[in-house]
């Protein structure tokens, strides 16, 4: 907890009535999927006071609709050596190798914790053992699946029901605003609004001395996604404003096989997962043609930006909207019980993959970057964590390996426990309670606006001209609400939607301005103008922070490594509009 960095608070925070309520704990963690509850159940068993504040219900995070499993070197055969190289192949060079090996040499006994915790994963009858599969990127059968395709739901069934029997305090349907910091700067809680809780109904604040953000994705950017509809990308904006760094959030990975439901769909798409191609579906076009054969060695288990990019070249060569995905050769049996949750949501939409083919098309699904941490979950702020899919440990790089997402979560959140548990001596500290008032809000209707630009600019598919085009949109979405407020003192009225419309607007600012910064196609993100990837321009990390004039710093690291936050590297800042930063 004593990491230092660049980080400092902007002063910018959202526009709220100031706290009517408060509550202290040691620690507080926001979020409630695997990387918070894990965090939670770590802290509270040690004698920690925690709470937990959460957007919706306890399940209504992205953990739960993870479908093909957790990724750990746990078969025969395998090793961690071997996972690793899997994972830096996937991430394309951008990796911080350092990070990967943790994950990889700590995660088998971070499953079995797992497991101990009370979480059941499918085993073979006869021996016992976790059944282990392939997905896309993997040289070994390392996944492991918990009710064939429920995944995620068996491991937020088992960690709520630690945490409802632990002493932990739960505060669900809260959204929160902003970090809360004391008189010299240190981080001293949050500030949050509770919907309908009785005497927490309102904005309240928690005074805690560490503050855990495990807030999930930011897919809800987008106008297709696979995120639920709380993954508004709240902790990487509360970080922002806070004055922490994030990286690499250029590069947000479209999932290849999300079920096409027409060209008006919009909001949550139902997931294909890539167990499904691990099993021994394939990808064809509407002629039946098996378009990823030549492609990759590994055809359709390729790493998903290579799925993703083969699957939209074929649609852009056959003018089609989608492709398909082959699996008629299971059968019934092995549909219904391998694939339970995936049959059921086929033949809701009228889709029978028994006996047809499904179509899909990739939708955007999980933030490879994020908030900026070292291998404890440090961020730039100190007292500030960030753990599972909004912050970026560097194990990724430029494209997550498939299933390794749970995996991170479980991994980052025990190592973050122990560093918030080794420095409990100080007393917390008094936090200095914000105002009413804040920065102005963007209208709730903001919220569709900005998906269409950034589906429109920064999807599957980018140039400089699309997200010139798209930074331009979102400047003038943002300058209209800035000089209305300082012009009349108007704003939305500060709720629930306008927040979020506000939170989704800086993420996004912030992603063009990585998008257009790296002039190269890597991983996961793919610019049709620059279609090479440039090793020796670009082997290196992009690192933005806001300031606190509302603009970007937009810098790049010296080379590929992610170096912990206490040691960063002092980076050249390349700006846009005099002022050191970039205006996206």
């Amino acid at each position: 907890m004593n990491a230092s960095g660049a980080g400092s608070s902007t002063g910018i925070r959202l526009n709220a009535p100031a706290p009517g309520w408060a509550i202290s704990a040691d620690v507080v963690v926001v979020g409630s999927g695997v990387a918070g509850l894990t965090v939670a159940l770590r802290c509270a068993a040690a004698g920690a006071k925690v709470t937990v504040v959460t957007k919706a219900h306890l399940d209504d995070g992205s953990t739960r609709w993870a479908q093909g499993g957790i990724a750990a070197a746990l078969g025969e055969g395998d090793t961690p050596e071997q996972h690793l190289d899997d994972t830096l192949v996937a991430g394309v060079g951008l990796c911080d190798e350092d990070a990967v090996r943790t994950l990889v040499s700590e995660g088998p006994d971070a499953v079995r914790r797992l497991i101990a915790t009370g979480a059941r994963f499918d085993t073979d009858p006869a021996s016992g053992e976790i059944l282990l599969t392939r997905e896309g990127g993997h040289h070994r059968s390392r996944i492991a699946h918990a009710g064939g395709d429920a995944t995620g739901a068996e491991v937020s069934r088992a960690l709520i029901g630690a945490v409802r029997a632990a002493d932990i305090e739960l505060i669900e349907n809260a959204l929160v605003l902003d970090l809360l910091n004391d008189a010299e700067g240190r981080t001293a809680g949050v500030t949050l609004h509770v919907m309908g809780q009785g005497r927490r109904d309102g904005v309240g604040a928690v005074h805690a001395r560490a503050v855990v953000l495990a807030t999930g994705g930011m897919g809800q950017v987008f106008s297709a996604t696979t995120n639920p509809a709380v993954s508004t990308g709240d902790g990487v904006a509360l970080a922002l404003r806070a004055g922490a760094e994030v990286s690499d959030i250029e590069f947000v990975q479209f999932h290849p096989t999300v079920m096409w439901l027409g060209p008006d769909a919009e909001g949550q798409q139902p997931l294909v997962s890539e167990a499904v191609r691990g099993e021994g579906a394939y990808l064809v076009d509407a002629e039946g043609t098996r378009f990823m054969v030549g492609q990759h060695e590994l055809a359709e288990l390729a790493p998903r930006d290579i799925v993703a990019k083969g699957i939209m070249r074929r649609m852009q060569e056959t003018g089609a909207s989608h492709m398909y995905l082959d699996g008629r050769h299971f059968g019934a049996t092995m549909w219904a019980e391998r694939f339970p949750t995936i049959l059921a949501a086929c033949r809701a939409h009228g889709i029978d993959p028994v006996t047809g083919l499904i179509p899909v098309a990739p939708a955007a699904h999980y933030a490879s970057g994020g908030i900026r941490t070292d291998l404890h979950g440090r961020t730039t702020v100190p007292g500030l964590y960030a753990c599972g899919e909004v912050a970026c440990t560097g194990v990724h790089g430029a494209n997550r390996l498939a299933s390794n997402s749970l995996l991170e979560g479980l991994v980052f959140a025990e190592r973050i426990a122990a560093d918030v548990l080794a420095d409990r001596t100080e007393p917390p500290a008094e936090p200095v309670i914000p105002a009413p008032g804040g920065a102005p809000l963007l209208a709730s209707e903001a919220r569709f606006e900005v998906q269409r630009i950034m589906s429109a600019g920064a999807g599957v598919l980018r140039s400089a001209e699309s997200l010139t085009v798209a930074a331009g949109a979102l400047e003038r979405l943002n300058t209209a609400a800035v000089e209305a407020y300082d012009r009349e003192g108007k704003t939305a009225e500060p709720c629930v939607e306008t927040w979020e419309s506000t939170n989704l607007s800086l993420v996004a600012r912030v992603l063009v301005a990585a998008a257009r910064r790296r002039e190269e196609t890597r991983g996961c993100h793919w610019r049709e103008d620059r279609p090479e990837r440039d090793d020796r321009d670009w082997r290196r990390h992009l690192v933005v922070r806001l300031t606190p004039h509302r603009t970007l710093d937009v810098r790049t690291t010296q080379g590929p490594d992610f170096p912990p936050v206490r040691a960063a590297r002092a980076a050249a800042v390349v700006g846009d509009d005099g002022a050191g930063g970039t205006r996206p």
